[in-house]
């Protein structure tokens, strides 16, 4: 989006509601228009790379979907998280339908925020203390009596999740050249939960419904991004898109995250969880930006952007 639409342009969006994306990342955009272009319906791509908004202008017709991620600053768009909160206060001003508008924003870029909801409503989350500044997390690290792991309050893709067996080797860690600072200052410690199996489970949900379980190989690291650009890129270092797998298993839990997420205001979401050697279940993640495996969803039969677009489509009728 770079600021108010030319004249005929205006027009056009005018007689026609339209489904304006707010993202910040072309490739992970593109599939999504494929398909909304598949299902025949009005979409509008807005970058919220860069931009300007005329606040005293009313926002155009149509369904908005907020697709901004907290991995937004490794692409070089540090600042796009606050234009698109600056653009949906807007948009919520002039009671437009937004899908995951200002609360899940807030949400996606705070794992603090997360695990707070969470355990808000009653779910089980591995030990997690919040530290501002390096040495406040030695501090917090000597806390610890088994292993934890570090992780960036502000990110996506895994950003700082590394595995510490003791607080002398997060300090060795610390003071050398692979330590990359947090965008917002702040580094998550969190207990180490031990699983059986190297997996992790993800739950995903479209117009706030549980659709389908993912299952996760992490013998290969912490970055699980299920995009299909992420699968290719080598700075994304991630598990290969084979060892993405949709279970069908049975997931007693999806009726309280629809819960949380309705009561989050966040519609569509995948939800991450571990189980530990005894199987009990730990949540530790909410993305609010998601993304899907074509290979995966495959394998499976199943499309998660063909029910985001049947639920976008439905939210386009009752907008327009």
């Amino acid at each position: 989006m770079e600021g108010p639409l030319p004249p005929a342009a205006r027009m056009l969006e005018d007689r026609m509601a339209t489904i304006h994306v707010l993202h910040e990342n072309d490739e992970w955009y593109a599939p999504l228009a494929a398909a909304l272009d598949a299902a025949k319906l009005p979409h509008a791509s807005w970058h919220m790379g860069e931009g300007w908004l005329d606040l005293g202008q009313a926002p155009p017709k149509g369904v908005f979907f907020t697709r901004m991620s907290a991995s937004a600053h490794t692409r070089g768009h540090l600042h796009a998280p606050d234009y698109t909160a600056a653009v949906l206060a807007w948009l919520e001003r002039h009671e437009r339908r937004i899908v995951n508008g200002s609360a899940a924003l807030r949400l996606e870029m705070s794992k603090a925020a997360q695990c707070q909801l969470l355990e808000s409503f009653g779910f089980t989350t591995p030990r997690t203390l919040v530290t501002h500044g390096p040495h406040k997390a030695l501090e917090a690290a000597r806390l610890f009596k088994g292993p934890f792991i570090t992780k960036h309050n502000r990110s996506g893709k895994g950003l700082g999740v590394r595995l510490f067996r003791s607080a002398e080797a997060l300090e060795h860690y610390l003071a050398g050249e692979d330590f990359a600072a947090p965008v917002d200052g702040l580094l998550l410690l969190q207990e180490y939960i031990q699983s059986p199996e190297p997996f992790i489970t993800r739950l995903e949900f479209v117009g706030g419904r549980f659709l389908y379980a993912l299952r996760v190989d992490t013998s290969a690291g912490f970055e699980l991004c299920p995009a299909d650009s992420c699968a290719v890129q080598e700075q994304c270092a991630l598990t290969p898109a084979a060892k993405f797998a949709i279970v069908d298993e049975e997931q007693p839990d999806a009726p309280r995250y629809e819960a949380m997420l309705r009561a989050a205001g966040v519609e569509v979401a995948g939800i991450e969880y571990i189980l530990d050697r005894q199987g009990r279940a730990y949540t530790y993640d909410i993305n609010v930006n998601t993304n899907y495996n074509t290979e995966a969803e495959r394998k499976a039969g199943k499309s998660a952007f063909a029910a985001l677009c049947g639920f976008l489509a439905g939210e386009l009728a009752r907008a327009g």
